[in-house]
Order: structure tokens, then sequence, then C-alpha cells
């Protein structure tokens, strides 16, 4: 497994994933400065401030980015039969589909600390003066990449799937937007992939639970999906015809 991740990273490093990586981070940096979307009076600026970053970032730009990631993380395979070469190794099918999805988690992972970066170092220039809320900022990072387990795992399966780079992108695409209107469903938004990640980084409710929804959500929703996806997944790339 460790030389499979070790591969893996190698063709990463030959990509531009660094700058694909650096895109959402510096959206959202340039949303902090902008005027807040949100006004509530008597809540902490910090918060109003990643409320209004969250509209692009955790709505737009995280679901896509994650599915850009998977794209890359599947388009050596894709080429000049890079998929029989890569199982002609002594590596089992499971390994590969686990490296690469570990791997794709773990660029997410460092893509949200970069948005929390992103989220002190506009605050800082905007002169904000209230405390910093660590715990509260720190759930909405931590859930927003929970959120992103089911969603990286159906990703990869479609870049595994389809064979043009651009083809799993546009799938991503087309469900991604109407993200926008799921929010706002109370039936359709709980239950919508694409939607999750900004429902796992909304501030809302009581603050004191975790990643401030529901634990049945959280476990039926998130988890529910990321196993119908992660091992459908699986399946499908145990069953494919190289």
């Amino acid at each position: 497994m460790v030389s499979i991740l070790q591969s893996e990273w190698y063709k990463l490093r030959k990509s531009k994933v660094a700058s694909i990586i650096l895109l959402g981070p510096l959206v959202g940096f340039f949303m902090g400065l902008t005027p807040n979307f949100v006004d509530e009076a008597g809540m902490n600026e910090w918060i109003i401030s990643l409320l209004t970053m969250n509209l692009t970032y955790a709505l737009l730009f995280l679901p896509l980015i994650t599915g850009v990631i998977a794209s890359v993380m599947c388009r050596y395979e894709h080429q000049a039969g890079g998929w029989k070469q890569l199982l002609s190794l002594p590596v089992t099918r499971g390994k590969v589909f686990v490296a690469k999805y570990v791997l794709i988690m773990f660029l997410v992972f460092a893509l949200q600390l970069l948005y929390l970066a992103s989220i002190y170092g506009s605050g800082m220039i905007k002169g904000l003066t209230d405390p910093f809320p660590l715990e509260i900022i720190w759930k909405s990072i931590l859930g927003g990449w929970i959120a992103t387990f089911p969603l990286v795992a159906l990703q990869l399966w479609m870049s595994i799937l389809f064979k043009s780079f651009a083809a799993p992108l546009a799938v991503n695409v087309i469900f991604t937007l109407p993200s926008i209107l799921a929010i706002n469903s109370e039936r359709f938004g709980p239950y919508y992939p694409w939607a999750q990640p900004f429902s796992m980084m909304y501030i809302g409710g009581d603050t004191g639970d975790v990643f401030f929804i529901p634990w049945d959500q959280l476990l039926t929703v998130v988890g529910g999906s990321f196993v119908l996806f992660f091992f459908g997944g699986l399946l499908y790339f145990q069953r494919k015809t190289i």
C-alpha cells in the first residue's frame, strides 16, 4: 500500500494539482475581503465573514475542486493503456482504489487547512477585532472535509468509469450547480450529495452540536452515501474490463 501511495504521489507531482488546490482558498480569501453578505447584529465578526466566504467556497468551489482532483488521479491511467500497465504490477485492484481515495482525501484536507488560513488572513487584513472562534471555525473546516467523503468516492467512481478527462468534470458541474437550489429545500437539501459540504460547514443551530447538524443526518446521509458510493465504485473497479 505504501508503494502504491508513493507512486500515486509521484504522478500527482507531475500534474498541476498544487495550483488547483490553491484556487479554492484564494477565491475564499478574496470573498472574505468583500463586504459581508450576512448582517447579524451582535454576531462575532469572524463568523459573519465565514458565512459570507462559505457561500462561494463550500457551495461551489469545494465540490468542483474535489472532482478535478479525482479526475487528475485517473488521468494517467486512461492514457496509452495506463490501467493495464498499473494492474500488471503485483498490486490488487482494491489497494489501487483505496490508495487513490486516501490520497484524494489527504489533498482535500490540505485544501481545507489552506481555507482556514485564508479565513484568518482575510480577517486580519480587514481588521476584525472580535475574538477568533477557533473551535467553531474548526468544526466548520472539519465538517466540510467529512462531508466530502461520499462525494469524493462518487467522483473517483466517475473518473474510473469515463476515459475522457472532461466527462466526469462535466457531470460534477451539472450536479453542483443545482445545489444552490437544493440547500433551500428542506425536502431535498439534506440528501443531496453536492450540498453536503455547505450544510456541514454552515454555522447554524446549536454551536455545541457536532458540526451544527443532527447526528442522524450525519450518520444516515453522509455515512450511508459514503458506504454506497465507496463500495459501489470499488465493486465496479473490481469488475471493470481493462
